[in-house]
């Protein structure tokens, strides 16, 4: 019998890591403050009201925020895409040179990394993409993805940051509302952490417990505090 061997790799597109950065934060950060208040004052209005208020700045903080790196990043290709297309006309021997060490690494005969040099540099736009892809390690970016990356993350904060305050919305009593948001809040942290293990590949239960205590132990100490400053 032939077993076939499959790999397992995970390759996450930036859109996943968009909403694991925007979740994680939209469940934690509300949480946290929701406790806090809990502990401080006695009116679920005053948590809605700054809950919404901290989910509406967090989200678009966090949105603005992935909106700049991949701005920055894509600039940041731009430059160095430049300076390496100057380089292939002002030093083109180094940078065939270059190419040849990248290969020798791999311990290919000599006359073999020769051919492979004279094949990459002969289309200048290939041996650039080359001399970007493995001399600086940079990928070309996703001229679209500002704009999504900061929806996506603000879109996950904002789903994140719902779940902790949704009870006080429904149960008028500000003890019994802080119960079930810490409930719901820690189940959502554990399913979250375990989806988040199973994408990156880590254990998916270990994943999900540090979640839970990250998320737990936010919570506690914003609960602690306000009530001992209260």
């Amino acid at each position: 019998m032939i077993h076939h061997h499959v790999e397992k790799h995970f390759t996450a597109s930036e859109s996943v890591r968009d909403v694991v950065i925007g979740m994680s934060d939209g469940l934690t950060v509300p949480f946290a403050l929701a406790a806090g208040l809990s502990g401080a004052v006695d009116s679920t209005t005053v948590i809605i009201t700054a809950g919404l208020a901290e989910v509406a700045a967090g989200a678009i903080a966090m949105g603005l925020g992935g909106y700049l790196a991949a701005k920055t990043d894509a600039e940041h290709y731009d430059n160095e895409r430049e300076i390496e297309i100057r380089e292939t006309y002002d030093i083109p021997e180094k940078e065939r040179e270059e190419v040849a060490i990248v290969f020798r690494q791999y311990g290919l005969p000599e006359t073999t990394v020769q051919e492979v040099v004279d094949g990459i540099s002969g289309d200048r736009d290939r041996w650039v993409d080359f001399m970007m892809r493995f001399e600086l390690g940079l990928e070309k970016p996703d001229r679209g993805r500002a704009l999504n990356s900061a929806l996506t993350i603000a879109i996950s904060y904002i789903a994140g940051g719902m779940i902790p305050l949704s009870p006080y919305f429904f149960i008028n009593s500000l003890h019994n509302a802080l119960l079930v948001s810490v409930l719901v809040t820690l189940l959502a942290l554990a399913v979250f952490g375990y989806i988040k293990g199973r994408f990156t590949g880590s254990t998916p239960f270990r994943s999900a417990w540090q979640t839970v205590g990250v998320g737990g132990l936010a919570a506690t100490a914003a609960f602690t505090l306000a009530k001992l400053l209260g």
